[in-house]
């Protein structure tokens, strides 16, 4: 078969910025910036975006204020937020909040998920129980976000398999979809191949995403091999902002304006206007306060007909 000879008319972006973005940065960000931010993505058409964390301030208190940011941002008609929400008191939160959806996490790797939320693997799956079902019995969607899959800057490589029983908690308990996470930015395309196989194997390419860091560069190539795989969802963040405080040396997820001008470039529509979010870029970098690290954002946009 040709490379590249079945892609897809079009494929779905989930900004991060906003959650997995700010929470990474070393200061707090004013809510009116956060909601400043969130309606600059808005304006470029992105249609799903993570705004904010409902877990508690002493964890991460540079989201101290979702509530404020929920309920500050109006709602464009089609674009759907969603938060994340570790436990049942941030489902209480989102509920009031309003949130359509939100997202649980977990790691592949049992010393990171330890450093991350001090839980065991199962203590999380099992804690998940008192979120996933009582927020789809109200209405809501659930994503799950598996991470550290492409490897633990603890353990060393990570099982895929171990990641799949994950998956399969998930889905069962309700999650719509599972985000799988290169948490330290290690994959290459040949392990990403690996990974997804494994997982497509069992699971439906729609009921799948990828969450790429691009610590190593390698985060499109892998998205190519997830592309030429089936998947269709994508997760990034505006100019590459963000990090894991929890995995050291990751820098941000893959900027969204580099995933979105390889895709148009290849004929892959997402909905996104790119002029517009290289301009969500440049009030992501001002707000912060600092350069960030994606490729489009420092260079701007070349028109592709030259």
């Amino acid at each position: 078969m040709a490379l590249f000879s079945d892609l897809p008319s079009e494929v779905s972006i989930y900004e991060v910025s906003p959650r997995d973005g700010l929470q990474n940065e070393a200061v707090t960000v004013p809510t009116t910036r956060k909601v400043r931010l969130i309606e600059a993505l808005c304006a470029s058409g992105l249609r799903r975006i993570e705004i904010t964390s409902f877990v508690s301030p002493r964890w991460v208190p540079q989201l101290a204020d979702g509530d404020e940011v929920a309920g500050n941002t109006p709602r464009p008609d089609g674009v759907a937020f969603s938060a994340l929400c570790p436990n049942a008191r941030g489902l209480e939160r989102a509920l009031a909040a309003g949130m359509e959806e939100i997202a649980v996490f977990i790691s592949a790797s049992e010393t990171h998920n330890r450093k991350n939320v001090n839980k065991t693997v199962a203590d999380t799956l099992a804690g998940f129980r008192d979120v996933i079902g009582p927020a789809v019995a109200k209405g809501l969607r659930v994503r799950g976000y598996v991470s550290t899959l492409w490897g633990c800057p603890y353990e060393g490589e990570v099982s895929p398999e171990a990641g799949l029983r994950i998956a399969r908690e998930l889905l069962a308990q309700g999650c719509y979809q599972i985000s799988l996470g290169d948490t330290i930015g290690a994959g290459t395309p040949v392990q990403t191949q690996r990974i997804l196989s494994h997982f497509l194997a069992e699971i439906p390419a729609p009921q799948l995403a990828m969450h790429m860091h691009d610590t190593r560069g390698t985060a499109l190539a892998n998205i190519l091999v997830g592309l030429e795989a089936g998947i269709r969802t994508f997760d990034a963040s505006v100019g590459g902002l963000g990090g894991c405080p929890y995995a050291p040396g990751a820098a941000g997820n893959v900027a969204t304006e580099d995933l979105v001008y390889m895709l148009h470039g290849m004929g892959v529509a997402t909905g996104v206007d790119l002029d517009r979010l290289v301009q969500a870029g440049q009030v992501a970098a001002a707000i912060v306060g600092h350069e960030l690290s994606g490729k489009v954002h420092k260079a701007g946009v070349r028109s592709l007909d030259r």
